[in-house]
């Protein structure tokens, strides 16, 4: 009895410290208008973009943490299977990535936008 007992905890702490790394992707900001928005506006959007943009970081080392905690619990795999984990990760991180610049750039053109209009 004292072995199943052991095996049932060491199962719930698994699945425990997998639902702790559980990595919520942050939702996209709402870009203000920069022909139309006013100054508050302006600054209320660069806050919620600096929100999003650490909110990515978060998200970034999670799913690192998240991947390094699943090489250590599948031990020694073959050479391909590491090579398609690495290349599936490489896609996610990429991708997060790639959405934070358009986020800035998308938020940098209203900007522009903003400071173009007519005072």
């Amino acid at each position: 009895m004292n072995n199943i007992m052991k095996t049932a905890i060491s199962m719930a702490m698994l699945f425990i410290a997998q639902g702790a790394l559980a990595c919520d992707y942050p939702q996209r900001v709402d870009m203000p208008d920069g022909a139309s928005a006013a100054k508050d506006e302006m600054i209320a959007g660069q806050k919620d973009v600096k929100k999003y943009m650490a909110n990515m970081e978060t998200y970034l080392a999670c799913i690192e943490a998240e991947e390094a905690q699943a090489v250590i619990q599948l031990g020694e795999i073959d050479d391909e299977t590491a090579r398609q984990r690495e290349e599936m990760f490489n896609k996610k991180y990429n991708a997060a990535v790639e959405e934070m610049n358009l986020v800035a750039e998308e938020f940098n053109i209203q900007v522009r936008a903003y400071k173009a209009k007519p005072k």
